[in-house]
């Protein structure tokens, strides 16, 4: 289903105007992974003054079809938000060669395609880090949502982080095949408390809401992803990692409308401003001084390039 965004005219008009479309694999009010494009788009149609339309919830079988729907319409420029939408990007190009199309976390490209790919592994291992200190069990736990190279990464350097402050820390982990399914990401996480992790985080999209509302039940505490989803749950949500996606989305349109887009794997990460964490909100007092220092102190590190986070695509066992 075709959803324009605020204030843009219905997709297929013209008038001269760049045409900017965005597929999203879950709702564009998920308040993490999804919110974050959506609001990427929103800021290029006000920034740019093109023509923009979404769709929501665009299953993995559902993308190719949805690339070429909208580049029939007359679309320039066709987002796909995530890992998944890159290999139909790739094969839908050829047939649009007027069109350009992106795929957000992926690592295919054409002439007309390209990959954007945030460095969110750099987050991770800092999100790895506090979780890792804040636990009292000793047993920690992250759930993913489907085990592809976008994900593993950031729970491989999760797994990294933990252990660079507590060598001996337990870390659970599952993946649970949904972006979606919130109810199947909390039953994952009780498990995990079942378990004895008394910090419970995520890399799942909107099914990690779930996540953070199993901590919130349990009076245990969680780590948010993609947006500061502290908001959630404020007494639960310690800290979040935070991807600037509207810069990518900005940056996309800008080349588009400059003619310079071209295809191809581009790597973005802290340095560039598109991969951070958030502040600390209402536990920056809980939380102590020792272990934010840490924190910061690895950050710069990454930001400074002497330290390298571990790119991890494939799941250790």
């Amino acid at each position: 289903m075709l959803l324009t965004a605020g204030g843009a005219k219905e997709a297929g008009t013209s008038g001269g105007k760049l045409k900017v479309a965005l597929l999203l694999s879950g709702p564009a009010n998920d308040q993490g992974w999804n919110a974050v494009a959506y609001a990427g788009l929103q800021e290029a149609q006000q920034k740019f003054n093109i023509e923009t339309a979404y769709s929501e919830n665009v299953g993995i079988a559902d993308g190719e079809a949805a690339f070429r729907d909208y580049a029939a319409q007359g679309y320039g420029l066709v987002i796909g938000h995530g890992f998944q939408f890159g290999e139909p990007a790739v094969r839908i190009s050829s047939q649009f060669p007027n069109t350009k199309f992106m795929a957000i976390e992926s690592n295919t490209y054409s002439k007309n395609a390209a990959s954007y790919v945030m460095a969110c592994e750099e987050a991770g291992y800092l999100m790895g880090m506090l979780a890792g200190s804040m636990s009292k069990s000793g047993v920690i736990g992250i759930v993913g949502g489907f085990e592809q190279p976008s994900i593993v990464k950031v729970l491989e350097a999760y797994k990294l982080g933990a252990k660079s402050v507590n060598p001996s820390i337990k870390v659970l982990e599952a993946y649970v095949s949904s972006f979606t399914d919130v109810a199947l990401g909390k039953e994952a996480a009780l498990s995990m408390a079942d378990q004895g992790a008394d910090v419970l985080s995520h890399c799942a999209n909107q099914a990690g809401t779930g996540v953070i509302k199993a901590a919130e039940e349990r009076g245990l505490l969680s780590t948010g992803d993609s947006y500061d989803q502290n908001s959630i749950a404020p007494n639960t949500v310690m800290a979040s990692t935070i991807y600037s996606v509207p810069a990518l989305v900005l940056t996309a349109v800008e080349k588009v409308l400059g003619n310079t887009y071209e295809g191809g794997v581009f790597n973005l990460g802290m340095k560039d401003g598109v991969v951070d964490i958030s502040g600390y909100n209402s536990f920056e007092a809980k939380i102590p001084q020792t272990v934010k220092d840490a924190i910061a102190a690895k950050r710069n590190e990454i930001l400074g390039g002497s330290f390298k986070v571990p790119l991890i695509e494939t799941r250790s066992k």
